[in-house]
């Protein structure tokens, strides 16, 4: 599985950072953060992006408290790194990443 989400996190920070680029070159709006007003009106333009972003913050809140807790349970030490580069490019790159990161993690552990 190891392999699987490596693969899934290449993919998932590759293909959503295309459509930011587009993006940001189409409005200046670089990486969505260099006029966040926009980006949170973009957002919140109507209900059914609300509905996709509010679901999206709360699972990135989730995540972010599981990760927490599986990197102290299992002692993976970059949790840090893969906050930033959620927050940076998302959750479909960082989810599988840190998942990466606990497969790697206990696999070694068994090792031992």
């Amino acid at each position: 599985m190891k392999r699987v989400y490596l693969i899934a996190a290449i993919i998932g920070f590759i293909v959503p950072t295309f459509f930011v680029v587009i993006e940001s070159i189409a409005t200046g709006n670089i990486l969505l953060y260099t006029n966040p007003l926009a980006t949170f009106n973009g957002m919140f333009a109507n209900r059914i992006s609300s509905i996709f972003a509010i679901d999206l913050l709360f699972t990135v809140l989730v995540f972010f408290i599981w990760s927490y807790k599986q990197s102290k349970k299992h002692k993976i030490k970059p949790v840090y790194v893969v906050w930033l580069l959620t927050l940076l490019f998302g959750l479909a790159g960082g989810f599988p990443l840190f998942l990466y990161l606990r497969e790697k993690t206990i696999k070694n552990h068994l090792k031992l």
